[in-house]
């Protein structure tokens, strides 16, 4: 069938000579397009729009145009004819429902700048997604910084017992983190939301469209202004699932310490986020959390993939970049659960203060803050690190001290500084208590942060919410333009 039948088939939109022939199913994206299939009809809709208020579609041919679309919306994307991809797909499906006229839709615009458009239309949802995931786990994260403010649990350096700190400014820190993969997104966020339609292959056209118009109308932020950059680039898909990777890695730290820490006693997970051995019912098995461990290693090889694809392509479009974006999508989506399931597993996990407290003091954890009250009396600060380092292979108490400052200073302990002083710096209470420096894990120093956190958590979870009534808002007005020709 050639293209100039008006009643469709595998010719309509290539001619029968580049159908593909028996690599047709290597070369076609059809089933993996469904993703973008709701993002091929809006652009669709905007182009036609856009072309009918410039004169160079008529009304009533952009009206039937229009009509199909709905059509194929509500045929669904399984319904839809062979094609080498969704874009063809759903040319040949409004090509045999309106006729030749049918083919006007694509005016003024290639495949190349269609399907960039489609992209970054889906992307943008899918980032929102994620985003929405980094406030919730941030919420979990601070939900339990609250409660948790004055909980002492060990704290450790080279999974040593190091210092002991609280379980909310171990909360605190993560929050910290993944702070900043929020921020991470939203930055690339920016990037994405820019409109590549009307750069046609790659050289622009020769009609008089309205580039501003459709970008708006698809609420777009913007419009990328080269006409070779826009069909070509994908640095926002890379940009964005390096940063995703970047938040898998923060997310594979958290799981690794929940998982320490509930292998140890000191947390345990919901049932939800826990499962048991097939022969041993007496253990229950941390999975949930070892699979978003895992997810680093995907997002990772996500970033890889999709560099090497992109690396050492010429300019304007070549047809590697069809392999390009099955990983953003699988890195978004994997890593999206990821931040969901580890935002649950914190929220459901109880804390065991009474093993925490037990275990804070352990490793002479305390070693730190003796020396640094020997220091505030006076002692130089490493003489003092001498004199806990000998009492620390000696028993690690008051007892010890004493020795040690004999055998380092020639005299007694007391001497420089006051034994109740040394006995509440050996407490774990009282050593987190001490440290209300900036940023530290004294209660004080703890609640500054967690004000800040949730101001940030509130501001970022304001902006999301208003970049996704943006989209809604610009969905629905381009509903409204539709209906004024269907």
């Amino acid at each position: 069938m050639t293209g100039e039948d008006s009643t469709g088939g595998e010719g309509v939109v290539r001619r029968d000579r580049f159908s593909g022939g028996p690599a047709r199913s290597f070369l076609s994206s059809l089933a993996a397009d469904e993703r973008i299939f709701a993002a091929d009809l809006a652009v669709d809709r905007a182009h036609v729009v856009m072309l009918t208020e410039q004169g160079i579609v008529e009304s009533e041919t952009a009206g039937e145009i229009l009509t199909a679309l709905d059509a194929a919306e509500v045929d669904g994307h399984g319904s839809l004819p062979d094609g080498e991809d969704v874009h063809e797909a759903i040319e040949t499906a409004v090509i045999e429902r309106v006729g030749r006229d049918g083919g006007k839709m694509h005016t003024a615009r290639s495949r190349n700048d269609e399907v960039a458009t489609c992209i970054r239309y889906r992307f943008r949802e899918d980032v929102l997604e994620a985003l929405e995931a980094t406030i919730g786990l941030r919420e979990a994260l601070c939900e339990v910084a609250e409660t948790h403010t004055e909980t002492v649990m060990p704290g450790y350096t080279h999974l040593q017992p190091a210092q002991p700190i609280t379980v909310a400014h171990w909360a605190c820190s993560y929050e910290g983190a993944v702070r900043r993969d929020t921020e991470r997104l939203l930055e690339a966020y920016a990037r994405i939301n820019q409109s590549p339609l009307g750069a046609a292959a790659f050289a622009g056209t020769t009609f008089g469209i309205d580039r501003e118009r459709t970008a708006d109308l698809l609420g777009f932020d913007a419009v990328l202004a080269n006409s070779m950059d826009a069909s070509s680039s994908r640095d926002f898909l890379l940009e964005t699932t390096q940063a995703l990777s970047t938040l898998a890695t923060t997310l594979s730290g958290l799981a690794e310490d929940v998982i320490i820490f509930a292998n140890r006693g000191f947390v345990d997970l919901s049932d939800d986020y826990s499962s048991t051995s097939s022969i041993m019912p007496q253990k229950k098995n941390p999975d949930t959390l070892e699979l978003v461990r895992a997810i680093a290693g995907d997002a990772a090889g996500g970033v890889q993939g999709l560099t090497t694809t992109l690396k050492g392509l010429p300019r304007a479009y070549n047809r590697d970049l069809q392999r390009a974006t099955p990983h953003a999508w699988e890195t978004v989506d994997a890593v999206t659960d990821a931040t969901e399931v580890a935002a649950g597993a914190v929220a459901s996990a109880d804390w065991n203060e009474e093993i925490l407290a037990a275990e804070a003091g352990v490793g002479f954890s305390t070693a730190t803050g003796v020396a640094d009250l020997l220091a505030a009396n006076g002692l130089p600060f490493r003489t003092a690190h001498e004199v806990v380092a000998i009492a620390a292979e000696n028993g690690s108490d008051y007892d010890a001290l004493e020795t040690a400052a004999r055998e380092v200073l020639g005299d007694a302990l007391e001497d420089h500084v006051d034994p109740a002083a040394v006995e509440a710096a050996l407490d774990p209470v009282e050593s987190v208590a001490s440290r209300n420096s900036q940023g530290g894990p004294a209660p004080e120093a703890v609640a500054a942060q967690l004000e800040s956190a949730e101001d940030a958590v509130g501001a970022d979870e304001t902006q999301v919410g208003e970049l996704r009534d943006d989209l809604e808002a610009a969905s629905a007005a381009l509903r409204e333009e539709v209906n004024a020709y269907v």
